[in-house]
């Protein structure tokens, strides 16, 4: 068995290796949508999100916008905004600009007639460095995008880009995704084989740290099912998600090892399907001045899911 489990990136880590990121995105495309169960499901009930919100933008930013699975639930809701769709990969952008955006024609009579119209401008570049105008956006969305960034970097950024008052709403990875796996391959052998996520407080925190207001914190579980484990993998590389960090395997699981960790996540097998944990964090704040409390200190709301 050649299959290699060194997969998913943690939200921290010394150097982000964005070349092997990028090149691991680029290479998924083909086979991506068929893949991509868990952040199609997330996208939508991060939407869901937005039906307790009072929100009218007219420049909205998909960062990390991946094939652009989010455009038609933004667009559903939002029909008069424009879209400004973001990735790291060239062919995630080109394919989202494909799937969903205005054909050509249409767009430059409804440039030429209406230069406000909604659309949809598809970018190719790195949510921690937005090429975009301080205050220039209404409203950020960033599903399931966070965890393969500088956090710290991308709120930063984010702020900078929303206009006062502006919504940031995100959906990310925490610190019990993968657990079966990150149990199975203890001592496998050397190598680093599921990385670690950061806890939903410290999401708050640098939310916090970077100028946010109001923030609230959500996170549920969601729990995939397969009859083997390769079909496991297969999910994880068909979207891209290789681990970039030190430590890792550079070629493939040997046999040996495979047997071990298949051998071991047997024991989760219930009803005949072996379980994928992952937690998800949702998270909403807002650009703009913070309210405190007379100590100094911000209220940062912890819900959990049922």
């Amino acid at each position: 068995m050649s299959t290699d489990p060194s997969l998913l990136t943690p939200m921290r880590k010394p150097a982000i290796e964005k070349r092997a990121i990028r090149q691991a995105f680029e290479r998924a495309v083909p086979a991506y949508d068929k893949h991509a169960f868990l952040q199609q499901e997330v996208a939508r009930r991060l939407a869901e999100h937005l039906d307790e919100m009072k929100v009218n933008p007219t420049m909205i930013l998909d960062a990390g916008c991946g094939t652009g699975f989010g455009m038609p639930l933004l667009r559903g809701r939002f029909p008069k905004a424009h879209l400004v769709g973001l990735d790291l990969a060239h062919s995630m952008v080109a394919q989202a600009r494909k799937l969903h955006g205005n054909q050509p024609r249409l767009q430059a009579l409804l440039a030429h007639f209406l230069p406000r119209a909604a659309g949809l401008s598809a970018l190719c570049a790195d949510v921690e460095s937005l090429p975009l105008r301080r205050d220039s956006i209404d409203m950020a969305w960033s599903s399931l995008t966070l965890q393969w960034t500088d956090l710290s970097q991308t709120f930063a950024e984010m702020n900078r880009v929303l206009k006062p008052g502006g919504l940031f709403l995100f959906a990310t990875l925490g610190p019990d995704t993968l657990m079966e796996l990150r149990a199975a391959s203890q001592s496998v052998d050397r190598y680093v084989h599921v990385n670690q996520f950061i806890d939903m407080h410290d999401v708050g925190d640098a939310l916090v740290h970077a100028g946010f207001a109001n923030p609230v914190m959500e996170m549920e579980r969601i729990t995939l099912t397969y009859s083997e484990l390769r079909e496991l993998f297969a999910d994880l590389k068909g979207i891209g998600a290789h681990t970039v960090l030190g430590g890792r395997r550079a070629g493939l699981m040997g046999k040996q090892a495979w047997s071990v960790l298949a051998q071991r996540y047997e024991s989760y097998r219930q009803a005949g399907r072996l379980p994928a944990t992952y937690e998800v964090i949702y998270g909403h704040a807002w650009a703009g001045e913070q309210a405190k409390l007379s100590d100094g200190r911000q209220v940062i709301q912890f819900r959990k899911r049922p």
